[in-house]
């Protein structure tokens, strides 16, 4: 038995989300010991976080719903979301991703996740969105079940610190452990430890300054990976592309159902049936409470007459795309979002709705009002809502009248007055990746593979644009199922 000091093992995997799980799961199919470490107490990472949504290309599902669909069309259709960035993109890596993404998908499937859908996002050409029920734990629970099944040794509260090398080649680490340093040895070693959207350092030298105060969705990427990188001459691709800064309402005072939800067979067959044939004024209600709970406000949602303010009253000044960087200067980086009977009325039916979740429902006032009341407040004139909101009243009816002065149509003047909030500035994903090989082994010195070393997910996303919902996801997935095979491939063993 190995002291508590020195761990020794066939394949080393470094992240404990959905990258690394699934890079674990492969390499243990051939016969290899393998190791996971986790810095945090459980397993999840960046995926844990995720609203879910898995993007792929002739699933059973499409095949189901009589869509005509193939991975070269999806090829096509992925440069769309990334506008005058998509001459930046990976094209080797997008290949790499759309024609393995349903071979991932159905073994996610083989592992007991079910998805619903497919459901369309323009531009794509086609449903390809398939959602995760009943949320995206149901990934890191399901595979984290099964990789301890089939033998993989998970240990969290590790924390990876550097790499250890004979000549260029790695072989393991350096850890932090609960009971002290670790020494891990490893024959090929796989990084799987996310972005680095937590990490002010790091968005300060790739992004912007600005930037680097806007807190993460997930407050433990903090690119431990990447920084165990540099020292080999792994380089940093499009590392200015992100995900945000975007406002978010702030999630229920306590956790909502559909977080506690079990990814249990019998539930998420229920919840994909009536999905599927329940009646949508029945349906609706229901959905509607899982999908309020961490929405985005619409940017439209502004630039048709929502005002936004900090916690103190004042007017947060910005043009609608900059408003989250923005939010993220003022105290405690929130704002609350005031509205009007006239905006009010708008935003209670179609076309005009306040948020949205993916492919699932839009979200009106009154969603708000039933579903996270911990947000919604009502009251008959602006000096009131002040008082309800704890602003000074002549601040807020200041930063009223001076929205309501730069306005075509008046601004915010009927009464019932209406805020929704706080919402809070972040950033959910940096989408700087090391760069690595079609092979996805890491590249150090001179653009040259280091010898033991693979990366996956968003560590190993090497200048792959993922623009649009389930391509991070896919990407996690299909990654490290291929990062873990490879990894495992260089033993020699045949499994």
């Amino acid at each position: 038995m190995d002291k508590p000091d020195k761990i020794n093992c066939d394949v080393l995997v470094i992240g404990g989300g959905g990258a690394g799980l699934a890079a674990a799961i492969e390499a243990r199919a051939t016969s290899a010991y393998v190791v996971l470490v986790e810095k945090n107490p459980e397993l999840g990472g960046t995926t844990a976080w995720s609203i879910g949504s898995f993007t792929a290309t002739q699933t059973p599902q499409q095949i189901a719903a009589g869509i005509d669909d193939n991975p070269e069309a999806h090829f096509e259709d992925m440069p769309k979301f990334a506008g005058k960035d998509a001459d930046r993109d990976n094209p080797v890596l997008r290949r790499l991703f759309v024609d393995n993404a349903n071979d991932t998908l159905q073994w996610l499937m083989s592992l007991g996740v079910e998805f619903f859908g497919p459901m369309p996002e323009p531009p794509h050409t086609r449903p390809r969105m398939h959602n995760v029920l009943p949320n995206s734990r149901a990934y890191i629970r399901l595979l984290r079940e099964h990789a301890r099944k089939i033998g993989v040794d998970i240990r969290c509260n590790v924390r990876a610190r550097r790499f250890s090398l004979e000549g260029d080649r790695v072989t393991g680490i350096d850890a932090d452990g609960p009971e002290g340093p670790i020494g891990i040895a490893a024959t090929a070693t796989v990084l799987a430890s996310g972005d680095y959207a937590a990490n002010a350092d790091l968005k300060a030298k790739y992004i912007s300054e600005a930037v680097s105060r806007v807190d993460a969705m997930n407050p433990t990427a903090t690119g431990d990976g990447h920084t165990m990188a540099f020292p080999l001459g792994a380089k940093v691709l499009n590392g200015d592309v992100l995900s945000g800064p975007n406002l978010r309402f702030v999630p229920p005072p306590k956790e909502t159902i559909d977080r506690r939800l079990p990814p249990s067979r019998i539930a998420t067959k229920i919840m994909k049936f009536g999905l599927t044939y329940a009646p949508g004024w029945l349906l609706r209600p229901f959905v509607l409470r899982f999908t309020t709970t961490s929405m985005a406000p619409e940017l439209d949602f502004f630039r048709n007459g929502a005002l936004l303010v900090d916690k103190t009253g004042q007017r947060i000044d910005a043009p609608a795309q900059e408003l989250g960087l923005r939010t993220a200067e003022r105290p405690d980086k929130i704002g609350y979002v005031i509205l009007d009977a006239k905006l009010a009325q708008r935003y209670s039916k179609w076309p005009d709705f306040i948020a949205t979740a993916p492919g699932v429902a839009y979200a009106y006032l009154a969603d708000f009002r039933k579903t996270r009341p911990d947000l919604f407040r009502r009251t008959d004139t602006i000096e009131d809502l002040a008082s309800m909101l704890g602003m000074e009243t002549k601040t807020l009816r200041r930063s009223v009248d001076q929205h309501n002065g730069l306005r075509e149509d008046g601004g915010l003047t009927d009464g019932p007055f209406f805020s929704l909030g706080p919402a809070k500035s972040y950033i959910v994903l940096t989408d700087g990746g090391l760069a690595v090989d079609e092979n996805l082994r890491l590249l150090g010195h001179g653009d040259t593979p280091v010898p033991g070393l693979w990366a996956a997910g968003s560590a190993g996303q090497g200048g792959l644009l993922l623009k649009g919902h389930g391509h991070h996801i896919g990407w996690a997935f299909t990654s490290g199922r291929i990062a873990g095979r490879n990894a495992a491939a260089s033993l020699g063993r045949n499994g």
